[in-house]
């Protein structure tokens, strides 16, 4: 479904990243981790088309992600604040982004059912704008709209960051309950390899923009701490 061939980005002489191939199947729940600067936002910036790499390619179902705008359809993602409008309400925003998806009333109001435990009535029904939302409300929001739309592909950066032990144990449960739910292909990098091996059955280890590690199977936790440890 995914497909990275050659895939650089340099800034100045340093690559940022540097993948030669790496391919993500459909329906498979893939994890990102690495510590700091390994390259992993860059890389799922480069997957959105938000940044140009300096060389190489990558295709959403065959298709290269420049200057294409059909798969903008089915891929959903969140990677930080600046993907929302923070003027709006959540009320405000998730209603424009309902409308992009030709979401009714009725549509978007039974969508946000599901996020009833997640966002804990502090999101919805409320006059705050979001740019004065706590960084963890921020993330519950940015978080809901990417699954407006019920894209087939879920993009997400460091999820779990910023959100109380509460708030990260019922979104673990809502991404593992849109998995079994429909066949959703998930891309999530994070720092928590608790959380993230429970979601992913597979673990990509990204160091200095290379993949240095790509492990599959049901005993990932071990085999990272193993590779983290100081």
């Amino acid at each position: 479904m995914i497909s990275i061939s050659s895939l650089t980005k340099t800034y100045g002489r340093e690559p940022v990243v540097n993948i030669s191939n790496l391919t993500i199947r459909k329906g498979e729940s893939f994890g990102l981790v690495g510590n700091n600067g390994a390259g992993k936002t860059t890389l799922f910036r480069m997957l959105l088309d938000l940044i140009r790499p300096t060389q190489g390619t990558v295709t959403l179902n065959g298709k290269n992600v420049q200057g294409q705008d059909d798969w903008k359809k089915y891929v959903g993602s969140y990677l930080d604040e600046s993907f929302l409008i923070p003027y709006l309400t959540p009320d405000e925003y998730f209603k424009f982004v309902g409308m992009l998806h030709q979401y009714s009333d009725a549509d978007l109001h039974q969508f946000l059912q599901n996020f009833e435990e997640l966002f804990n009535d502090e999101i919805t029904g409320k006059q705050k704008r979001i740019g004065e939302l706590s960084k963890g409300n921020l993330k519950k929001v940015g978080i809901a709209a990417a699954f407006i739309g019920n894209p087939a592909v879920v993009i997400l950066d460091e999820p779990f960051e910023n959100l109380d032990p509460t708030s990260q144990i019922r979104l673990k449960r809502l991404l593992q309950r849109e998995k079994e739910r429909r066949a959703i292909t998930y891309l999530i990098s994070s720092h928590d390899l608790n959380h993230v091996t429970e979601i992913c059955g597979r673990i990509v280890i990204l160091e200095k923009g290379m993949v240095v590690k790509d492990i599959v199977g049901d005993d990932l936790l071990p085999q990272l701490e193993e590779y983290f440890k100081a």
